[in-house]
C-alpha cells in the first residue's frame, strides 16, 4: 500500500488526540499515523485499546520538549504533517502548578517547530507539502460580557497560566511562519466533551460523581457560560483545516452550543436520571449540587464565532449539546471500567511495565 500522508499526532493518548487517531485510522487508510505521548496522567493507552501497530500506525513515548529526539522522528518516519494537540490543559492545575505549562506548552511547541522547519525547508525535503497545525483554544481570547463572540481577528487577552501558555504558543508558530515561511495552521476551539475525556473536566466529573452519590461541585454562581463542541465534530475540523485550510491561517472552532454550567450539570443529572432511574435516596442526582468557591480568574463566557471555517472550509457542527450529552452519558455507561481505571489510577499499569 502507498502511504499518502505521514502525521505525526502530539498527544495522541489523550482524549481529544486519541478520538483524532481513531477518526484517522478509520476515515483515511492510506495514512499512517506516528502517535506521540509522553503518557503523563492525561495520557491513556487504554484510550486507544484495539490498534495495533503496524504499516498505518506506530506509538512512541517521548517528550516533545527533548529536540533531539524530535530531529530523529521526524527524519526516520519522513513526517509531513504534524497535529499538535499535547499539552497541559486544565486551568486548575496551572494556577497551582503554572510550571508544567510553560514547559510543555511553549517549550514543546518550539521543539516541534524547530523540528518540522529543518525537516521541511532544507534542501533535502522531497516529500509532500508539508503542515504544521497547532490546536489551540478560545480562551486564549480572554472573558466576554453578555453579548459578542470571538472571531479569529479577536485581541488575544488570556487569564491564566494555562491559557496565557498557549496564546505564546499560538504567537510562537505564527512568528514561525511570517519568519521562515513554515507551513502552519492554527485552531482555536471551545470547551469539547465526549468518550475517553479525563475525569477532571466537568462533564465526566459530574458523570462519576452522580453516579456514585458524591456532591456535585459549581464554582461561584453557576452561570458561567462555555461553548461546547461534541469531540467528533472537532475532530472532523481538524481533518478539513489540516487537509484544505489556507497556510497561514487561523480557524475558530466552535459548536454553537452556548450554556452556563449549571444548565450542563442538570442536563447530565436528569439524563442519568431518565435512564437510570433515580437512585436509592429516591432523591433527584441535580439534588447533589452545590455552589463552592469561586475559582480565581474566572472568565465569566466563551462564545466562538464559527462562521469562518463554515465559509471557506465548509465544516459546521453536526451534534447538538443534548444530542452530544446523552451519547456521551451512554459511553460512559457502558465503559465504567475505563471510568473507574482513571479515578482509581490503575490505568498506570497498564503501560507501566512497557514504557518504565
Amino acid at each position: 500500500m502507498e502511504i499518502e500522508r505521514r502525521v505525526l499526532v502530539t498527544g495522541g493518548c489523550g482524549f481529544i488526540g486519541a478520538n483524532f487517531v481513531r477518526l484517522l485510522l478509520e476515515e483515511h487508510p492510506t495514512w499512517r499515523v506516528i502517535n506521540l505521548d509522553k503518557l503523563t496522567y492525561a495520557g491513556n493507552l487504554q484510550n486507544l485499546t484495539g490498534i495495533e501497530e503496524g504499516e498505518c500506525y506506530r506509538f512512541v513515548k517521548e517528550d516533545i520538549c527533548d529536540a533531539p529526539a524530535m530531529d530523529e522522528l521526524f527524519a526516520a518516519e519522513r513526517i509531513d504533517s504534524v497535529v499538535h494537540f499535547a499539552a497541559e490543559s486544565h486551568v486548575d492545575r496551572s494556577i497551582t502548578g503554572p510550571a508544567a505549562f510553560i514547559q510543555t506548552n511553549i517549550v514543546g511547541t518550539f521543539s516541534l517547530l524547530e523540528a518540522a522547519r529543518k525537516s521541511w525547508l532544507g534542501e533535502s525535503w522531497h516529500g509532500n507539502d508539508p503542515r504544521f497545525l497547532h490546536v489551540s483554544t478560545d480562551e486564549v481570547y480572554g472573558s466576554l460580557g453578555e453579548t459578542g463572540m470571538f472571531t479569529e481577528t479577536t485581541p488575544f487577552d488570556p487569564r491564566s497560566p494555562y491559557s496565557a501558555s498557549k496564546a505564546s504558543s499560538d504567537h510562537l508558530v505564527n512568528a514561525y511562519f511570517h519568519t521562515y515561511g513554515l507551513p502552519i495552521l492554527i485552531t482555536n476551539c471551545s470547551n469539547n466533551y465526549g468518550p475517553y475525556q479525563f475525569p477532571e473536566k466537568l462533564i465526566p466529573l459530574v458523570f462519576h460523581n452522580a453516579m456514585t452519590g458524591k456532591a456535585l461541585p459549581i464554582y461561584g454562581d453557576g452561570k458561567y457560560v462555555r461553548d461546547w463542541l461534541y469531540v467528533k465534530d472537532h475532530c472532523e475540523a481538524i481533518v478539513e483545516v489540516l487537509t484544505k485550510g489556507n497556510i497561514g491561517q487561523s480557524y475558530n472552532i466552535g459548536g454553537n452550543n452556548e450554556k452556563q454550567n449549571l444548565e450542563v450539570v442538570t442536563l447530565i443529572c436528569d439524563t442519568l436520571d431518565k435512564k437510570l432511574g433515580l437512585p436509592e435516596s429516591g432523591e433527584p442526582r441535580r439534588s447533589l449540587i452545590r455552589f463552592v468557591k469561586d475559582r480565581l480568574g474566572h472568565d465569566r463566557r466563551y462564545a466562538i464565532d464559527a462562521s469562518f471555517i463554515k465559509e471557506q472550509l465548509g465544516w459546521e457542527p453536526k451534534v447538538t449539546f443534548e444530542v452530544g450529552v446523552e451519547k456521551t452519558v451512554d459511553w460512559y455507561l457502558a465503559n465504567q471500567d475505563w471510568v473507574a481505571s482513571v479515578i482509581d489510577g490503575s490505568y498506570r499499569e497498564y503501560y507501566k511495565k512497557m514504557y518504565n
